[in-house]
């Protein structure tokens, strides 16, 4: 084996046992730790059947293609809010924190409306507008 592809071959072993050693530590970081609601976006909403608040009062929806969920509250009086999970500070995605959502890049914390809670974010969470119909939830994305 000449000097060239021995090197060039145990560089690929390396960068292939150091990914495998990283793999655990990367889905650790995966931004869902909660169940998500997978659905297409249909002329700039996104529809979520009612029935699905039933087992929870916060659900979280990825339109199809998106990166960033979307969590959709049922709120006491009935109406719903829904919230972009992206930190406002670097577009971070967000995970679910106690009460609220944190971002894991800077640590921006926001309470469950969106308000910012703790910096370095200082805008308040992206909201959408909501309303129901046919036992729909629609999410106005555009």
């Amino acid at each position: 084996m000449e000097r060239r592809d021995f090197l060039k071959t145990s560089c690929q072993v390396c960068l292939l046992g150091a990914a495998g050693m990283l793999m655990p530590a990367w889905m650790g970081c995966s931004p869902a730790k909660y169940s998500v609601y997978k659905t297409a976006v249909n002329e700039g909403r996104v529809e979520v059947p009612v029935s699905v608040f039933a087992q929870s009062p916060t659900q979280f929806v990825r339109p199809t293609g998106w990166y960033y969920d979307i969590a959709v509250s049922k709120q006491p009086d009935g109406s719903y809010q829904a919230l972009l999970l992206q930190c406002t500070h670097q577009e971070n995605q967000l995970n679910v924190s106690g009460d609220g959502y944190s971002c894991s890049l800077h640590g921006s914390r926001f309470d469950k409306n969106g308000r910012v809670l703790h910096g370095p974010a200082e805008q308040p969470l992206q909201r959408y507008r909501t309303s129901v119909d046919n036992n729909n939830v629609i999410i106005q994305i555009s």
